[in-house]
């Protein structure tokens, strides 16, 4: 396996942390960034009245994009595994 294939297989797994992550990420900062507004609008600073919603609600992204989170997931798990029999059976660096 040469540099490039490498840097292109660790690329991938960038990407590919970055389109897992990314739903979860957008949603808890939307949703966090709402309730710090209503907590500041009521002058209610309890933590737990931001901690629940953004659980509902990075649950309900899992309940929504979870099969498409793990096909992405999956698809890019059999590429590594492919990559690294290639690695193994001699083309290594």
């Amino acid at each position: 396996m040469q540099t490039t294939e490498l840097l292109d297989l660790w690329r991938d797994a960038i990407y590919c942390m970055a389109m897992v992550s990314g739903p979860f990420l957008v949603v808890a900062l939307i949703v966090g960034l709402i309730m710090s507004l209503l907590q500041a609008a009521t002058q209610m600073q309890e933590n737990i009245l931001s901690l629940v919603p953004k659980l509902l609600s990075v649950g309900l992204v899992m309940m929504i994009a979870g099969s498409w989170l793990l096909e992405t997931l999956t698809g890019f798990a059999s590429k590594a595994i492919g990559s690294l029999v290639v690695i193994g059976s001699g083309g290594g660096l």
